[in-house]
């Protein structure tokens, strides 16, 4: 079967869904996700979006910290892009219908609630209590569904790029599509292909990702003959439940930010050692430490005492990580929580330039797939 379209997007997260809303202005959209529409690391991100919209906050500071965070690898416009639009980009969302938390301020007027997460020297992170990601694709998926120019392919698998050689150049014409539920393959023809896939996580035993981050995205595009880069990048979040009915729940690094104490199982506090920033250091120096002390005790887990923080201030901050907790048996405000780092983000990817384009000529790629060069060595937590 062949289908024609204008423009095919390739992943449901918000990469995606944000570039199929946009396109779909003026163009007919195929959208195409292996699993239901919500089913994307999207919809399992806690912590939020890093933005500066506080007024002692400043976008020097979020560049600054960016590269900091990522060793000093990152790309200097890429990261400018992404700190100057990002408040404007969040602004965008709430057009689109997400629902974010608030608090108010001295004046008793609503504004944005802005969380901290480690590495970060100021409050910037918009979020939806702590399940930010979950209600930006509810968003988002409802504003696609309503859309009359923009098609959704659910529960059907891209296996590769159509590609055509026109003299030096190779372009992309499109994607070959299984659909798992009749074993067809469709072929997919458009102008522009844009691969918003995801990470690739899954490669390893324990990871915060869904199954679906299997790096489909990366292996078309290199297959296809497209540039790949910092593929050795990959960031472990460095607080995942380690329950054996947990299979390596995020615990955001949101409460880290609101108090939460890394500890040894005898209760020392090691933070201090590894990083002037303590709890609050960017996530690879976390997981690092986090590794090296487990292999020093020779014990299996770490924990993050949050009991301090009160049962109100937990269930109003982190009532999903709080339920999650309960579920298995741990009372947070009464327990520690204990912890172990898993593959999270690949800070690497198809390589692109500033405004998306891939070295194959029509292809795009944007999100978890690319490497755009915001996130250097390591992603600054919420970028």
């Amino acid at each position: 079967m062949i289908i024609d379209v204008d423009v095919l997007a390739l992943g449901t997260g918000i990469a995606g869904l944000s570039f199929a809303l946009r396109t779909s202005e003026f163009s007919r959209v195929a959208l195409i996700t292996k699993k239901s529409d919500t089913e994307s690391n999207t919809n399992y991100a806690q912590g939020g979006i890093a933005a500066v919209f506080d007024e002692h906050d400043s976008f020097e500071s979020h560049i600054r910290d960016t590269h900091i965070a990522g060793a000093f690898l990152c790309r200097n416009d890429s990261v400018e892009i992404l700190v100057t639009e990002g408040p404007d980009r969040v602004r965008e969302l709430v057009e689109f219908g997400a629902r974010f938390t608030h608090s108010k301020d001295s004046d008793n007027a609503l504004q944005l609630h802005l969380g901290r997460e480690g590495g970060h020297s100021a409050r910037r992170i918009v979020h939806s209590a702590d399940l930010t990601g979950r209600e930006i694709e509810r968003a988002l998926v409802a504003r696609v569904k309503s859309n009359p120019n923009i098609r959704i392919f659910e529960h059907d698998h891209a296996i590769d790029l159509i590609t055509e050689q026109i003299g030096d150049t190779v372009v992309c014409r499109g994607a070959h599509v299984l659909d798992s539920e009749t074993g067809d393959v469709m072929s997919i023809r458009a102008k522009v292909v844009m691969l918003a896939t995801g990470g690739s996580s899954r490669v390893y035993l324990h990871t915060t990702n869904p199954e679906i981050a299997t790096g489909d995205g990366v292996a078309m595009a290199f297959r296809a003959g497209a540039k790949i880069a910092n593929m050795e990048f990959i960031q472990f979040h460095p607080t995942t439940l380690d329950h054996p009915n947990a299979h390596s729940f995020l615990i955001s690094e949101a409460v880290r930010g609101e108090g939460g104490i890394l500890r040894l199982a005898n209760g020392e506090t090691f933070m201090e050692r590894y990083h002037e920033m303590g709890c609050l250091a960017p996530r690879d120096v976390v997981a690092r430490a986090i590794d090296a002390e487990l292999k020093k005790s020779g014990e299996e887990r770490v924990y993050l005492d949050v009991t301090h923080l009160g049962v109100d201030t937990i269930k109003a901050h982190f009532p999903n990580i709080y339920e999650k907790c309960l579920s298995v048996g741990l009372d947070i405000a009464k327990d520690w929580i204990p912890i172990v780092p898993a593959a999270h983000y690949s800070c690497g990817g198809v390589l692109t330039d500033t405004d998306g384009r891939v070295s194959i000529s029509g292809l795009y790629a944007c999100g978890e797939v690319a490497c755009t060069g915001v996130h250097g060595a390591n992603r600054l937590a919420s970028n």
